[in-house]
């Protein structure tokens, strides 16, 4: 049986837009729906089947320290042995577990697969066991995306069509929780 991708949840940023919003907790910890945003995401993750790593911050490090470039390098590094990797915001508590399969499935055959939903690209953005020495020495908050530029240049990225809005509805303020919790009310996720 072929190994699978491993889920590395990013949660370690500072979530700055969301508190000047107006809100008062870090927005991986606002409820939607009663349930925490980053516990939406971590239960979605498990049901997918797939193997994961969160990072948060590490002891002592002020949260501002971690970028996103920082935060994959830091989730790659500690899942060296991993088949691949599909990179997760936190953010992203509407995100049917499908998504997360259909990207990990793409994997098998491409070197990147970037999710679009409605021609916006989304996540998981999925990475191959050939992409460990350019996503392990990331740092600041660029994140991966010279990684997928040079992937897509070279033709070796799939772009994957998702009918899923919870690959590019993330919380990064009140009104975006709002809306969330409207389509989760309505049965729009």
């Amino acid at each position: 049986m072929q190994q699978l991708p491993t889920v590395i949840v990013l949660a370690a940023g500072r979530g700055e837009r969301f508190v000047q919003s107006g809100g008062t907790t870090h927005k991986l910890d606002a409820p939607l729906g009663g349930v925490p945003v980053l516990q939406r995401v971590l239960r979605t993750v498990a049901l997918s089947g797939l193997p994961w790593h969160l990072v948060r911050p590490e002891e002592g490090e002020a949260s501002e320290v971690a970028g996103m470039g920082d935060s994959i390098a830091r989730g790659v590094r500690a899942t060296a042995d991993a088949a691949g990797w599909l990179i997760l915001p936190g953010d992203l508590p509407l995100l049917d577990v499908n998504s997360l399969l259909q990207v990990a499935r793409e994997l098998a055959t491409h070197a990147v697969v970037l999710p679009l939903y409605q021609q916006q690209q989304g996540h998981p953005v999925g990475f191959g066991q050939e992409c460990f020495a350019a996503l392990s020495t990331l740092c600041g908050d660029r994140g991966a995306a010279a990684v997928v530029r040079a992937h897509r240049q070279a033709g070796t990225a799939q772009i994957l069509h998702l009918d899923d809005p919870g690959i590019v509805t993330d919380i990064d303020t009140l009104d975006d929780l709002a809306w969330a919790e409207k389509l989760i009310a309505t049965g729009n996720h």
